[in-house]
């Protein structure tokens, strides 16, 4: 298989995409290092095939501290049997494999976020390697995307799946159906502060249907989260026909419907203008006015200084937090979603 350069790909893989059955095996990722000249990243991957039908392409790990992903991907691929599915799974629990061990955001090896350097460098680093396999392989055999993230170490998130708005009116119906059967608590329209690079976009470029989540966060799970993703995910199953069932409705665990929302703008976003300690005003979940106060940031060398007030510039709800108590010049404070109509 050839990338876009028209090269023989550096990443090597023994799985056969075309095969029934289910494998487990690995991508060989070239990292020729100090302690292993002839040495490689072997990141874990998952097929999962029986017949004729769509293919869902589950990740997790995208970055290394969240943990649901992983966690019910991990699941999945022990527990999917090829007789139980018409059509394919393939799976990579720990996409961005160096940063999971590690438990970064960030790759340890390169300093590289996996999801800002799509479609990835043939000729890079390990994690522009392994990108450009998943963009030149595996997303030419793929028809919906689910990326599981979660908020990581430094952020925290009312349980969501997140999409974008698409100019492409059918694509966008798709996806808005897929997120809406995968049943989370809240279902976002988010508009990025930085979308360049992103697995997102690559996907939704090829005219495919891609929906991510956004699972709590502190860098944890709860049994509130991981049955979120459990049921999400088979959900994504369930809906495109793989798993000849019906969807679990959140009405149907006694649950609310999902609360679409979106971010249309900037505004929605909270940013910090001074380093210090954060003092949260509102909680997570919070339905707020704008102009509400939402935080404070302390300046714990200069104790004479009165703190700085930050307000909602947006009525909604706060979606978003920032978790360590240390702040610093550009974090981001909170995100405000506001009620999303969709036709």
């Amino acid at each position: 298989m050839a990338s876009k350069a028209n090269k023989p790909l550096r990443v090597t893989t023994d799985v056969d995409f075309t095969v029934d059955g289910k494998q487990f095996s690995y991508l060989n990722v070239p990292h020729s290092r100090n302690d292993s000249a002839w040495g490689s990243v072997r990141v874990p991957i998952v097929v999962v095939k029986n017949g004729e039908g769509p293919t869902v392409f589950f990740t997790g790990g995208n970055h290394g501290d969240e943990y649901e992903g992983p966690i019910a991907l991990l699941k999945l691929a022990r527990s999917l049997e090829a007789s139980n599915i018409t059509g394919r799974v393939i799976i990579m629990p720990t996409l961005n494999l160096p940063a999971v061990r590690a438990g970064t955001r960030l790759s340890p090896i390169d300093g590289l976020n996996m999801n800002r350097v799509f479609p990835g460098v043939r000729e890079g680093t390990v994690t522009q390697m392994i990108a450009d396999y998943v963009y030149s392989v595996i997303l030419a055999h793929t028809d919906i995307v689910v990326d599981i993230h979660a908020g990581g170490k430094t952020m925290s998130l009312v349980p969501c799946a997140v999409m974008h708005q698409l100019d492409d009116k059918a694509l966008m119906d798709r996806t808005m159906a897929a997120l809406l059967a995968f049943g989370a608590p809240l279902g976002l329209v988010l508009r990025e502060l930085d979308s360049e690079g992103m697995l997102d976009i690559a996907v939704e470029d090829m005219g495919k249907v891609f929906i991510s989540t956004e699972l709590g966060g502190g860098g944890t799970v709860t049994t509130h989260t991981m049955d979120i993703a459990d049921t999400g995910i088979r959900n994504i199953l369930c809906h495109f026909g793989l798993i000849d069932e019906a969807v679990t409705t959140p009405q149907a665990r006694r649950l609310p419907a999902t609360r679409l929302m979106h971010t249309p703008d900037d505004g929605c976003f909270v940013i910090a203008n001074e380093s210090g300690l954060y003092e949260v005003l509102v909680d997570l979940g919070a339905e707020i006015e704008e102009g509400t106060p939402i935080g404070q940031i302390h300046f714990y060398e200069t104790p004479e200084r009165a703190p700085s007030l930050y307000k909602a510039r947006r009525t909604g709800m706060v979606v978003h937090r920032h978790v360590p108590g240390l702040i610093q010049v550009g974090d981001c404070l909170a995100l405000i979603a506001t009620d999303y109509e969709y036709s």
